[in-house]
């Protein structure tokens, strides 16, 4: 069971529904310590007075900025006193569509939970309604000192809550691309293979598919090191396409593309999926109802979704059966 780091309430017109705040990713970076080159002695790091030298207590650290010539120095308990939202409420001020909200604008995403029982059913009358409008709830609150914008949006089973940057943290991409890159122009024929391309290479999103090679690696060098094997370096990247090449590198891409194109997969043999591994699936392919659905059942809407059967066909089968 997940850590709740953060309890309150989510209000939206006159309802209010107590919930948990969960963190709903986990980053697995190796995290490795400081050691003097050569021994296997720690690094310590030490809180020192950079005037007299000194190292200081923890206690007797205090948060401040340079103002007016000076420096001032608050308390934490000052900071706690002005922080916005002391009511530790998320109060949803309006709905928007989901989609019209920039990814940019995205910066960690939460699961919320009802703190108990008796509180699941307001929480799902309003996870299902946001469900079924598609919209999101544009709310504010305050977790570790700090106050976020956040979408509240529905979720297959829970509500979730992504943090938001405010428009003043978005920088302005202009800058970076001024007229020079404006004037720079794709002709009609590299535009054409490059959506070729792009198209031969499409598929579905399916985050179960890509992995952190990176850590893997890293963990394979450590195991190497530790038995005094050799260290295995990667290739190296590919060197930028000169100007000149594109178009040629374009077609060769394009002929690259068409030939890795799949042959259609097979029908697969559900049954050999256990029932977590048949909800997996249904849940990928957006089946609704799959919670209350029998084995038999749910085997054989993923089937027909994995099929993607016509109206007229879908009828068909459902009269069959």
């Amino acid at each position: 069971m997940p850590r709740k780091i953060w309890t309150g309430s989510i209000n939206f017109g006159l309802v209010t529904i107590p919930v948990g705040l969960y963190a709903a990713t986990e980053d697995h970076t190796i995290q490795f310590h400081q050691y003097e080159r050569g021994t296997a002695d720690r690094i310590r790091y030490k809180r020192v007075n950079e005037r007299t030298g000194e190292e200081v207590g923890f206690n007797d650290i205090v948060k401040g900025r340079e103002f007016d010539g000076g420096v001032i120095t608050v308390e934490q308990s000052e900071l706690d006193e002005i922080a916005p939202g002391r009511s530790r409420t998320i109060d949803i001020t309006t709905f928007v569509d989901l989609t019209e909200i920039d990814p940019v604008h995205f910066q960690k995403t939460y699961w919320l939970a009802p703190n108990s029982k008796e509180h699941y059913r307001p929480y799902n009358l309003l996870r299902r309604a946001m469900h079924e409008t598609s919209q999101a709830g544009i709310a504010t609150f305050v977790l570790r000192g700090k106050q976020y914008l956040t979408a509240v949006r529905a979720d297959d089973t829970v509500l979730a809550l992504n943090t938001l940057f405010f428009a003043d943290e978005v920088r302005d991409p202009g800058e970076l691309i001024g007229d020079e890159g404006e004037q720079a122009k794709p002709s009609e024929k590299e535009l054409q293979m490059a959506t070729t391309i792009i198209e031969s290479m499409s598929g579905p999103w399916e985050p179960e598919q890509y992995e952190d090679t990176y850590t893997a690696k890293v963990e394979e060098l450590l195991a190497e090191k530790a038995h005094g094997g050799e260290v295995t370096a990667a290739e190296e990247p590919p060197k930028p396409t000169d100007v000149i090449d594109l178009t040629e590198a374009l077609r060769r891409s394009v002929d690259e593309a068409r030939k890795g194109r799949k042959p259609a997969r097979a029908e697969e043999d559900l049954s050999e999926l256990n029932k977590a591994e048949l909800d997996d699936r249904a849940k990928q392919l957006g089946i609704k109802g799959r919670s209350k659905m029998k084995r038999a059942e749910l085997e054989e809407a993923v089937a027909a979704a994995t099929r993607k059967p016509t109206g007229t066909e879908g009828r068909r089968s459902r009269k069959a059966s």
